[in-house]
């Protein structure tokens, strides 16, 4: 498989809207249809396909998920390990969403470093470093481990590269350990449905306007993470009984810099944020 980049770093800023369909099987096969007729295959599609490949991944939150509650900042960013396909490297990544904008920055770690993550001391020489202090200064600690089948096209608009993904069988498990395994006690979230998600730069470009017109979709924010927090009944709101807790109506609260850091560290990890 052609990972996203072979090289050991690899940082992606370029930001994009993204825009997500949760759609029944059906309709993402019409989907699909169209995306075939009208993109080209994924160049990082696995060997032996014609344009798919397995993500999976680890994400990270807080004791008490904050990243889930979209306390504060925590709300702006998501941190994850992830592996395409059957790769033995690794990716460390932050998404970060700003102004509708998503933006990604991302590493690529051998298997065997993973468990760097889980030292104590950070380790300024090692690639992963920006990682791990950030999770040392936001307190992120491994939370569940999610993967799916993604399908994806990719063409050329006027604005700009344009990308279709659809994610079908996604799946995920409770987890502490700092690793991306195939085995697990994985739990379907979205049977019978499929995620189709649009990513496009400027405005939303010609092919996908006659895509949505055509099959008559509908926009819906969908969240991996979140679907997989409720599906694994560790939802705070549903545990209270309170159905806002999560809505945007809590208090935000200020980050806790780690000890292990030092007070310049954790400054400079705020503004980088």
């Amino acid at each position: 498989m052609n990972t996203p980049d072979s090289s050991s770093v690899s940082e992606k800023r370029d930001a994009a809207y993204e825009i997500k369909f949760l759609v029944p099987a059906e309709l993402a096969e019409a989907a699909m249809g169209w995306a075939r007729r009208n993109l080209a295959p994924d160049p990082h599609a696995e060997m032996g396909t014609a344009d798919g490949y397995g993500v999976n991944s680890l994400y990270f939150d807080t004791p008490t998920l904050d990243v889930y509650q979209r306390n504060g900042s925590y709300g702006k960013s998501k941190y994850r390990v992830r592996r395409y396909g059957h790769e033995t490297g690794i990716f460390l990544e932050r998404k970060l969403k700003a102004r509708g904008l998503v933006s990604k920055r991302r590493t690529r770690v051998p298997d065997d470093e993973l468990l760097r993550l889980a030292k104590a001391d950070p380790e300024p020489d090692w690639v992963g470093y920006w990682f791990r202090r950030r999770l040392l200064a936001r307190q992120l600690m491994p939370r569940c481990q999610i993967r799916y089948e993604r399908v994806a096209r990719v063409g050329m608009a006027s604005t700009g590269p344009i990308r279709l993904t659809i994610d079908r069988n996604v799946c995920a498990f409770l987890t502490s350990d700092y690793g991306v395994e195939e085995n697990g006690g994985w739990l379907a979230l979205l049977p019978g449905r499929c995620i189709l998600e649009l990513k496009f730069r400027m405005e939303m470009p010609a092919p996908f306007k006659s895509l949505i017109e055509e099959l008559t979709l509908t926009p819906q924010p969908v969240s991996k993470y979140r679907l997989s927090i409720q599906a694994l009944n560790l939802d705070p709101a549903a545990k209270n009984g309170d159905a806002t807790a999560h809505n945007g109506h809590v208090t935000a609260r200020e980050l806790v810099p780690d000890p292990q850091l030092s007070q310049a560290e954790a400054t400079a990890v705020r503004q980088e944020i």
